[in-house]
């Protein structure tokens, strides 16, 4: 689902066969329990507007409850068709290829049926053993980056849990690579999921300097 419809629109953007995906369902808690978290207001703005200024194929929001759906469709279409479109016409572009599904699943069928081809599914963590343990390559910066701006025949998508980190069974059904963590200069290591989706779509695709 999208501002403008259900149809995926068709793109010429730079990058247009990068998605992201923030993943609400299945994720853990602090305690290690199995939770849907809520989407807030600024997992909707903030990604949807990072997406666009890097000129990404659009940005998938995860969840399978009908209440969150339903706030989220509610935003997205004051934005895109009511007087947000108007007041703010910056947000109505920002806007107009994110997408609302029930699983990752659905993205990765969507894309597939989209592109012709199965998506490639990056998987970001906080932690660099989340590769060993679902025993998936584990990808560096240069590596993703380089590899995804050449392969344009390819769809990617780069997902991004909320909450304590996705489900350890959803990243060894559906994750292919998982990409490095991002270090700090010292033992924190609590970034917010929308902090960590601009450096690291930053790392990946800015321009050359």
């Amino acid at each position: 689902m999208s501002g403008s419809g259900d149809e995926l629109p068709e793109t010429c953007k730079v990058y247009s066969n990068i998605f992201v995906a923030l993943v609400h369902y299945p994720v853990y808690d602090k305690n290690g329990v199995v939770v849907s978290t809520s989407i807030t207001n600024h997992d909707i703005h903030d990604i949807s507007r990072l997406v666009r200024t890097y000129d990404l194929g659009g940005y998938y929001m995860v969840t399978p409850l009908i209440s969150q759906q339903e706030l989220c469709r509610r935003i997205i279409k004051h934005w895109v068709e009511g007087f947000g479109s108007q007041y703010n016409q910056t947000r109505q572009v920002a806007f107009a290829t994110t997408y609302l599904v029930d699983s990752l699943e659905d993205v990765i069928r969507e894309l597939h049926e989209k592109c012709g081809k199965k998506p490639t599914v990056v998987i970001t963590s906080a932690r660099e053993y989340v590769a060993t343990l679902c025993q998936k390559p584990l990808w560096r910066f240069k590596e993703a980056g380089m590899t995804m701006k050449e392969d344009t025949a390819t769809p990617y998508v780069i997902v991004l849990g909320t909450g304590y980190g996705l489900e350890t069974e959803c990243i060894k059904t559906h994750g292919d690579v998982v990409l490095e963590p991002i270090r700090g200069l010292g033992d924190y290591n609590h970034l917010s999921v929308r902090s960590a989706a601009a450096i690291m779509i930053d790392r990946l695709f800015a321009r050359d300097v």
